[in-house]
């Protein structure tokens, strides 16, 4: 029988922010985890959503964070609180007295996650940055693009969520597991340039290796190899060659109708790699992408359609229905995409609206009166008040 979600009961206060903490508080939130967002308001202008679009399953309130009203708010919720999200650079919240030396020291089962992107104890951690400036620290980014082109960074993808938001995930699940152990919660630091180089461990060490030991983009794995490729369609579409083992090369040759020319033997002769890509370039280009999934599809030539999202969104039948990242049987993970699919298949329950390609902006305050319900059995008018959007304790509560 399906049960709850795995977080199903962990407290979790986001602090709002862009990208990386937002992305660990989705993966909190889709497991279940109950992510209240605390989006900063004053009391001269109303509370700014953040443009955040990671906001499934999450509900907000605004607070004051610069009042004493609006720190005390956040000291309160602390004390049942399970996770803190600090997505912000080294000593924000620490100068607004919320750091956490001193939420702890009110919960001391609380996990206070901290994010930033450079190391805190580094050269540049007093410095503003984003995920290209991280991965550039970090190595990463030099091994990143084209044989004699400059270094190219994929979107924000390898440093904000991979080895920023995901890798802050997973040291809070660490944490929980720890605090099973001894009872006592920790304070976990994430990093995007530490994250993405533990990332790149194997790519790292590849370079003192023969699959990796050229310039960037002459590898095995880069773009160097051209039966490990991107190659244009005659519709102007693509397809990824990945035909890596002597096996799935011969498949690909056959294929490609190029069995008989006793290739089979040239694979690993870098000599013989232009000419190679140059004829594959020809063929490859002399059918239309469907036609080429006729021909592979089915087969071990590792030879796959390049899909983009509009298609995927449009067509479910292409694995274009978005699920969470693993499949829990038992304990099934919240809906990422719209259609909602049987949870004991593919672990997802109900679907939400956006089929995971829409994402929903949370307006400050949005759900945060019945999420303050929920956690703490708070009661507008007796245990708080709105004031300009923002929530501010009774004077007299015994919270």
């Amino acid at each position: 029988m399906v049960g709850p979600p795995p977080l199903q009961g962990l407290k979790v206060l986001e602090f709002a922010g862009l990208a990386p903490g937002p992305f660990a508080g989705l993966l909190l939130a889709d497991a279940g985890a109950n992510v209240l967002r605390v989006d900063r308001h004053t009391p001269s202008s109303p509370a700014v959503s953040t443009g955040d679009l990671l906001t499934r399953h999450k509900s907000s309130i605004a607070i004051n964070l610069k009042s004493p009203d609006g720190v005390d708010v956040i000291k309160k919720l602390a004390k049942s609180a399970d996770v803190i999200i600090d997505p912000f650079r080294p000593g924000v919240l620490e100068k607004l007295g919320i750091g956490p030396e001193v939420l702890r020291a009110i919960n001391p089962r609380l996990i206070y996650g901290r994010m930033t992107g450079f190391r805190r104890d580094g050269r540049y951690a007093s410095m503003a940055g984003h995920d290209i400036n991280y991965l550039a620290v970090s190595g990463v980014l030099s091994r990143l693009g084209r044989s004699g082109d400059k270094p190219h960074p994929p979107t924000n993808i390898l440093g904000d969520f991979a080895g920023g938001g995901a890798t802050l995930f997973q040291g809070i699940l660490l944490a929980v597991i720890a605090r099973e152990k001894t009872g006592e919660g920790q304070v976990v630091e994430a990093n995007m340039v530490d994250g993405a180089n533990y990332l790149a461990t194997f790519t790292r060490q590849s370079l003192k290796t023969p699959m990796g030991d050229h310039p960037r983009g002459q590898n095995l794995l880069d773009g160097g190899c051209p039966y490990y490729d991107t190659y244009e369609t005659k519709d102007g579409k693509y397809v990824a060659v990945g035909a890596l083992e002597p096996q799935f090369y011969a498949a690909l040759l056959k294929g490609l109708a190029l069995s008989n020319r006793n290739w089979e033997g040239r694979r690993l002769d870098r000599e013989f790699w232009p000419e190679m890509r140059r004829t594959f370039e020809t063929i490859f280009k002399s059918r239309t992408r469907s036609e080429w999934e006729e021909i592979f599809d089915g087969t071990d030539a590792c030879c796959t359609p390049i899909l983009e999202y509009s298609e995927l969104e449009a067509d479910v039948s292409r694995e274009g229905d978005q699920r969470p990242a693993v499949t829990l049987r038992e304990t099934p993970c919240l809906a990422v995409g719209g259609k909602g699919v049987d949870p004991s298949v593919h672990g997802q329950g109900p679907g939400v609206p956006g089929d995971g390609y829409v994402g929903q902006l949370l307006s400050p305050g949005q759900g945060g009166e019945h999420a303050l319900s929920n956690w703490f059995g708070w009661t507008k008018g007796k245990d708080f008040d709105i004031k300009n959007g923002g929530v501010v304790l009774k004077p007299k509560s015994n919270l």
